[in-house]
């Protein structure tokens, strides 16, 4: 099953994010559409097709990934990669490895990405998040409220860290 899209307010995305949705737009085109499509004309030549399933379900699929080929492809014309820069270095911003801690001596790892890179990964928050927005622009020992449905949170950060590529 193919994850669904995103709806991301901001249209950025790392050089890795970047390489990813093109991996995955290619893996969709070049393998998982041409087994699909085959599958469809295996099962459409055994006959009746009202009560195929084979037939029925790989044609769901099919449309399926060609949706995901047409939004990604989409996806990657809109998206504006964001590259590392020395000027990133000390404040919380799109791409820092950021180490938050509260009060209660939890703390949290995580990465800030933009939304199609949250797909499938634990440790990347989106920069459209309540915890992402209220991190943007802070250094390392200032504290950050993050306002949820749930209610106030106050976190401190304790770490600033940026995948340097260049």
């Amino acid at each position: 099953m193919l994850p669904k899209e995103t709806s991301m307010k901001t249209m950025l995305i790392t050089p890795e994010g970047l390489e990813k949705v093109k991996a995955e737009l290619d893996h969709l085109w070049r393998v998982e559409r041409p087994e699909t499509t085959q599958k469809v004309s295996w099962a459409a030549s055994l006959g009746d097709r009202s009560e195929n399933a084979d037939y029925h379900y790989n044609k769901k699929r099919l449309r399926e990934i060609d949706g995901r080929i047409r939004y990604l492809r989409k996806c990657i014309d809109d998206l504006k990669v964001v590259h590392y820069s020395s000027f990133q270095e000390g404040k919380v911003m799109f791409g820092a490895w950021v180490e938050i801690a509260n009060d209660k001596g939890k703390q949290i790892r995580f990465r800030i990405v933009g939304g199609e890179e949250i797909i499938n990964t634990k440790d990347y928050i989106s920069v459209d998040s309540p915890m992402a927005m209220a991190l943007l622009n802070k250094t390392v020992g200032e504290e950050a409220i993050v306002k949820t449905g749930a209610g106030e949170f106050v976190w401190r950060i304790a770490k600033i860290e940026y995948q340097k590529t260049e």
